[in-house]
């Protein structure tokens, strides 16, 4: 019997994998795209230089380069992905910079391939929260008759002054709205969130969490904050150094942070990527196993669960 109904391996939360095999009765994954957009706090509009955080792929790093098109990054990020995984239902997931910042018709052109495609269940779009027009919201949302949407918004934390000291070119306020202004869609939202950012604390990080309970969001990804060669974060790291989360605090706040979720909230990463090679620290990150598997051996130690100080039931 499964200690959490919202898993089917004995997880004490609500995984991705589950709401994936129960929603489309597959196995399901996601492929990275970069479709060669830009972001508004690079060009100018909004500021320069991105997120503090942000790499000069714009966090897409296990995408093909942007001169491929995009059915043959999908093709290629299927053939990698079918040895594992074969005859699965895939994600088409935009993942670099901010897939919403262009005409309309750039947009269309850039989901119309995946439309067609039987095997595409759905399409996820990373994206911020000042980027997602009405023109475009109306267009996902009459794509979402044919494939579930998905935009995944990049909060990071709710404190406008972590916002500032990261770059992140927009106020929780804003954010917030695009938040409502989706909700009115049939389209799904993932909240990204970040812990160990420069000057919070364990308590500002839980508050992230406990916010998103308030906006009836999807999902969320939670990851460990990486310093990695050649952004900004790597040159103010270097000359003012700040406290980087230990392995045993990250799994301790991720514990915490889970209990204060609502367990509907679907848990689509407990931990992120780096490329090897570009990152800085903590380089306890690298091994995913070995995170997910502390945090799963806490909660069950401890009988912890999703939800659990806010629900008195499951």
């Amino acid at each position: 019997m499964n200690l959490f109904k919202f898993s089917d391996d004995n997880k004490r939360y609500h995984t991705w994998n589950y709401y994936l095999r129960h929603r489309f009765n597959s196995k399901v994954y996601k492929v990275p795209l970069n479709a060669g957009f830009t972001c508004p706090n690079r060009d100018g509009t909004c500021g320069i230089g991105g997120c503090t955080f942000c790499n000069a792929v714009g966090s897409g790093n296990f995408t093909q380069p942007s001169s491929m098109d995009l059915l043959s990054q999908y093709y290629e990020g299927k053939k990698m992905m079918e040895n594992k995984w074969p005859n699965s239902k895939t994600i088409a997931y935009f993942q670099s910079y901010t897939n919403t910042y262009g005409t309309l018709k750039r947009v269309k052109e850039c989901l119309e391939p995946f439309m067609s495609l039987d095997e595409v269940v759905g399409i996820a779009l990373g994206t911020r929260a000042d980027c997602l027009p009405q023109t475009i919201l109306d267009y996902l949302h009459s794509c979402s008759t044919k494939k579930e949407i998905w935009i995944e918004l990049g909060l990071q934390s709710i404190f406008d002054t972590t916002a500032q000291r990261i770059n992140r070119g927009h106020t929780f306020d804003v954010f917030k709205d695009a938040v409502k202004r989706i909700k009115k869609t049939n389209c799904k939202i993932c909240v990204h969130v970040i812990n160990g950012l420069p000057n919070e604390n364990k308590e500002m990080m839980i508050d992230t969490i406990k916010a998103l309970n308030e906006l009836n969001i999807d999902a969320v990804k939670i990851h460990m904050l990486h310093i990695t060669t050649h952004t900004k974060l790597e040159e103010e790291f270097n000359k003012e150094p700040f406290h980087i989360l230990t392995l045993d605090e990250y799994v301790d706040i991720v514990c915490d942070q889970l209990q204060y979720l609502d367990p509907k909230i679907i848990i689509q990463r407990l931990t992120g990527d780096a490329i090897k090679e570009e990152l800085v620290t903590p380089l306890w990150t690298l091994n995913k196993t070995v995170v997910l598997n502390e945090i799963d051996k806490k909660m069950a130690r401890d009988n912890l669960y999703q939800g659990l100080k806010i629900c008195k039931k499951i």
